[in-house]
C-alpha cells in the first residue's frame, strides 16, 4: 500500500472510523486489523491530495464526542440526586479509559494540531484560543463543558454532605473511593490547564470543604473542651485528628491536607491555648509521658505552641541536675559524677525521643542544659571538673585491676562515656589528662585490653577528628615498635653476645613529643645488676639507629624482685627507685638512711617518698637512722605490687596538665585567627568572632580570651585595625 498523499472519499473513511471510536468508546475490543486500518484512515485523511481533510476530521471527531458525552449526561441526570455521584463516578471512569485510547489513535492527527499550534505562536496575531486542541484534550473539554458545568453545584453540595457523615456518625449512602475518583476527575480535567490546573476542585469543592470542616472543628473543641478534662480533650481530638488525617489522605487531592492540618490546629488547639497549657506544668512535673506526648502532638503544628513546655521541661532537666550534682559524695566522686549524670541523661533522653519524637526544640533543650550541668564548676574561679572526673572513670574501666564487668559491658559502658564527652567544653584538658592515664596503663602494662584501648581511641576520633587522636595513635605505635625491638634485642643481640645474665629486660622507646613524660632533672645512680642491661640495649640500639639520642626515664620503669630471702618466697613488683633502694639490700641486711641516700643521688623527697613506702609495707624497717631488712616479713600472697603508693595521681599532677592546656590554648587560638585572617584578608570584629568560635573545637574560648588574643597578634603585626566602623581587622602579609 502506497503511502503517498492521494484523493480520498471523506465519507467512506469517516463511516469506517466513526465505527472504531464508537466502539472505542463503549470500550469494546477491537480487532487488530481494525485498529491498525483506523490508524491508517486517519493518515491519509489528514494528508489527501489536494484538500487535506483534517480540519474536518477534527470536528467530524468532536462532533462525535459532544453526542456521546450529552448522552452520558442524560444517564448522570436519569435518577436525580439520588444516584447522581455514583452515575458520575461509573461513567468517567469508562469515559477516561476510552478518551486515552481514543487519543492514542489519533496521534498523527495531534501531530498536524501541535505543529499548527506552533505557526500560530509564531505568528504575530496570537488569539486566545486555538482553533483546535489534541483530541485528548478536547475530550476532558467537552466533559467539563457538557457535564461539569450543569452539574458542579449539586455535586458539591452532596460531595460535601457525605464528608460530613462519618463525622457525625451516620450511615454513608456514597462510598469514599467512588467520591475519591469524582475528586480525581476534578483535577484530570483541567490537567492541561498550566495556569491553574486545580481551578474546579479549588473553587468547587476545596474552599467549601475547609469552610464546613472549619465550622464542625470549633463547634466539636467547644463541645469537647467544656465536657472534658485537659488529658481527655487532648486524647479525643487526636482520634478526630487522625480519622481527618486518613479521610484526607486517601480521598482528597494532596494540596488539601496541610490546609485542613491548619484549619484543625486553628480551631482545636489555637483557640483553646490556655486550656492546653493549663497542665502543662503539672505534666512535666509529674511525669505524665502520654498526657505530654499528647499535648506535643497538638502543640507541634502551632507556631510558638512548644515555647511553654519547653520552658518547663528545661526547669526540670536544671532541678534535677542540681540535685544531682549536690548528692555527689567526696570518696570516688568521678564514678557517681559519671553514673549519675549519665543515668539523668539517659532518661531525659528517652523522653525527648519518645514524648517529643526526638523534636528539635528538645533535643536543643537537652543538650544546653547538659553542657550547663557536665561543666558545672564546684569551685568558683576554677575550671570544671568534667574533664578530670571522666579521664579518671575511663582509666579505671581500662585498667587490669577493674573486675566484675565483662568485655563487652566495659566497651558499652567506655561507648557511653562518649556522651558525657561530648557535652565537655574543655576537650583539650581531658585529652591531656586522659593522655597520662594512658600513658601509665601503657608503660605500667595495666591495660585490660588493647582491643578496648583501641576502640575508645576510635570514640574519641569519632567525636573529634583524626587530629585530636593523633599523639594517642603515636603512643600504641611506639608500644607496638617496642614490642619489635625488644624480640630483636633478645633473639639476636643477646644471642650473638653470649651475655650471660639472668635477668629478663625490655624496654619501651617512646617519641618525646608523642608521651606526656617530663624528662629527669637530676642524675640516677644505676643500680649495678641493672646497668649491663641498659648498656648493652644502648650499644643494640646505636647500631640500629644512628643519630638517635637515648633519654633513661627511670622514674617510670619498675620491675620485679624475687626475694629468697625469706621462708617463703616472694614476687613483688617494684617502682625502679623502690627497687634499686631493695637491691643494695643484696649483700647487706642494714644500711644507713643518709648512705642510701647518698648512693642513689635523688631529691630528699623524692627519696623519703619512696623509701617510706617501702617501710609502710614492712619490706624495710627503720631504726633511728638505720634502714633494716625486714626478716620476719609475712604476706598471705606470694605475688605483690607496691607501685601505687608512689604511681598514685597527685593534684599536683593535674594542675601541671591544666597549666600546660592554657600555654597550648594560647598558640592554638593565635594560629586559628592567623588562618582565618589569611582566608579572609578582612573582617569585622563580630564575625571574626563567631568563626573562631566555629573551628575551635577542643575548647569554648571566652571573649575575654579572644580579644587579648587579636591584641597579642597586632602587637606581633599579623593584623591591623582598618580605618572601618564598626571594628574591622586586616591581616598583614
Amino acid at each position: 500500500m502506497s503511502l503517498r498523499p492521494g484523493a480520498i472519499n471523506f465519507k467512506e473513511k469517516w463511516k469506517c472510523l466513526e465505527e472504531t471510536v464508537q466502539s472505542i468508546l463503549s470500550l469494546d475490543t477491537i480487532p487488530r486489523d481494525v485498529w491498525h486500518a483506523s490508524f491508517n484512515h486517519i493518515y491519509f485523511l489528514c494528508g489527501s491530495f489536494p484538500e487535506p481533510y483534517y480540519e474536518k476530521l477534527y470536528k467530524s471527531t468532536k462532533l462525535l464526542l459532544e453526542t456521546h458525552v450529552s448522552e452520558l449526561l442524560k444517564f448522570i441526570q436519569t435518577e436525580g440526586t439520588e444516584n447522581l455521584l455514583q452515575n458520575y463516578c461509573t461513567s468517567w471512569q469508562k469515559y477516561s479509559k476510552a478518551i486515552k485510547v481514543l487519543n492514542n489513535l489519533y496521534k498523527h492527527l495531534n501531530k498536524i494540531i501541535y505543529l499548527q499550534y506552533e505557526k500560530m505562536l509564531e505568528s504575530v496575531e496570537v488569539s486566545d484560543e486555538p482553533n483546535m486542541m489534541m483530541v485528548g484534550e478536547l475530550s476532558l473539554n467537552l466533559w467539563n463543558k457538557i457535564i461539569i458545568t450543569p452539574l458542579i453545584n449539586s455535586m458539591s453540595k452532596l460531595l460535601l454532605d457525605e464528608f460530613d457523615k462519618p463525622r457525625y456518625n451516620l450511615p454513608i449512602t456514597t462510598p469514599l473511593d467512588t467520591i475519591a475518583v469524582i475528586l480525581k476527575s476534578f483535577v484530570e480535567i483541567m490537567e492541561n490547564n498550566e495556569t491553574n490546573p486545580l481551578k474546579i476542585y479549588h473553587c468547587h469543592f476545596e474552599q467549601l470543604f475547609l469552610m464546613q470542616s472549619g465550622e464542625y472543628f470549633e463547634l466539636e473543641s467547644t463541645k469537647l473542651s467544656k465536657e472534658l478534662t485537659v488529658s481527655e480533650y487532648m486524647a479525643k481530638v487526636l482520634v478526630i485528628m487522625k480519622e481527618e488525617e486518613i479521610r484526607a489522605k486517601k480521598y482528597l487531592h494532596e494540596s488539601t491536607y496541610n490546609k485542613l492540618q491548619s484549619t484543625f490546629l486553628k480551631k482545636v488547639v489555637v483557640d483553646h491555648l490556655n486550656f492546653l497549657h493549663g497542665e502543662s506544668e503539672a505534666m512535666i512535673r509529674e511525669e505524665r509521658h502520654k498526657d505530654l506526648h499528647n499535648n506535643y502532638l497538638l502543640l507541634c503544628g502551632v507556631k510558638d505552641g512548644l515555647v511553654l513546655l519547653g520552658k518547663f521541661f528545661r526547669e526540670l532537666i536544671k532541678q534535677n541536675g542540681i540535685k544531682v550534682l549536690e548528692s555527689f559524695k567526696k570518696n570516688q566522686i568521678y564514678e557517681h559524677f559519671f553514673e549519675d549524670i549519665l543515668k539523668l541523661h539517659t532518661k531525659y533522653k528517652s523522653i525527648v525521643t519518645e514524648v517529643f519524637n526526638n523534636d528539635y526544640h528538645f533535643s536543643e533543650i537537652l543538650d544546653t542544659e547538659f553542657k550547663i550541668i557536665v561543666n558545672y564548676k564546684f569551685e568558683e574561679n576554677q575550671p570544671s571538673k568534667a574533664p578530670e572526673y571522666l579521664s579518671k572513670y575511663c582509666d579505671k574501666l581500662l585498667k587490669k585491676s577493674y573486675k566484675g564487668l565483662s568485655e563487652t559491658e566495659i566497651e558499652h559502658k567506655l561507648l557511653q562515656s562518649i556522651t558525657i564527652f561530648k557535652y565537655i567544653n574543655d576537650k583539650d584538658i581531658f585529652q591531656n589528662i586522659f593522655q597520662a592515664h594512658l600513658a601509665k596503663r601503657l608503660i605500667l602494662q595495666q591495660s585490660q585490653s588493647i582491643v578496648i584501648e583501641e576502640g575508645m581511641i576510635k570514640n574519641l576520633k569519632q567525636s573529634c577528628g583524626y587530629e585530636y587522636t593523633n599523639k594517642l595513635h603515636c603512643m600504641f605505635t611506639d608500644i607496638r615498635v617496642s614490642e619489635e625491638l625488644n624480640t630483636q634485642f633478645q633473639k639476636e643481640f643477646l644471642k650473638a653476645t653470649k651475655d650471660k645474665s639472668n635477668l629478663s629486660f625490655s624496654v619501651n622507646i617512646l617519641q618525646t613529643g608523642a608521651w606526656p613524660l617530663t624528662l629527669p632533672t637530676k642524675s640516677f645512680f644505676v643500680p649495678e645488676q641493672l646497668l649491663t642491661c641498659s648498656k648493652n640495649f644502648e650499644v643494640f640500639y646505636k647500631e640500629k639507629f644512628v643519630g638517635r639520642k637515648l633519654t633513661w626515664l627511670h622514674h617510670q620503669s619498675q620491675g620485679e624482685l624475687k626475694l629468697n630471702y625469706l621462708p617463703k618466697m616472694y614476687i613483688v613488683t617494684l617502682q625502679m627507685f623502690q627497687m634499686s633502694i631493695l637491691l643494695l639490700f643484696e649483700k647487706c641486711d642494714t644500711l644507713k638512711y643518709s648512705e642510701i641516700n647518698e648512693i642513689l643521688q635523688l631529691s630528699d623527697g623524692h627519696f623519703q617518698k619512696q623509701i617510706n613506702s617501702l617501710i609502710d609495707c614492712k619490706l624495710l624497717s627503720l631504726d633511728g637512722d638505720n634502714v633494716k631488712l625486714n626478716m620476719d616479713f609475712s604476706n598471705k600472697r606470694t605475688k605483690l605490687c607496691i607501685t601505687s603508693a608512689v604511681l598514685r595521681d597527685i593534684p599536683q599532677e593535674i594542675k601541671q596538665s591544666i597549666n600546660s592546656v592554657e600555654i597550648n590554648r594560647e598558640a592554638y587560638l593565635q594560629a586559628t585567627i592567623i588562618r582565618i585572617m589569611k582566608m579572609r584578608k578582612t573582617l569585622v570584629h563580630s564575625k571574626l568572632m563567631v568563626e573562631i568560635i566555629s573551628q575551635t573545637k577542643s575548647f569554648l574560648p571566652s571573649k575575654g580570651f579572644i580579644n587579648t588574643s587579636i591584641k597579642i597578634l597586632i602587637d606581633k603585626g599579623y593584623l591591623e585595625l582598618t580605618s572601618n566602623l564598626p571594628v574591622e581587622y586586616s591581616y598583614i602579609a
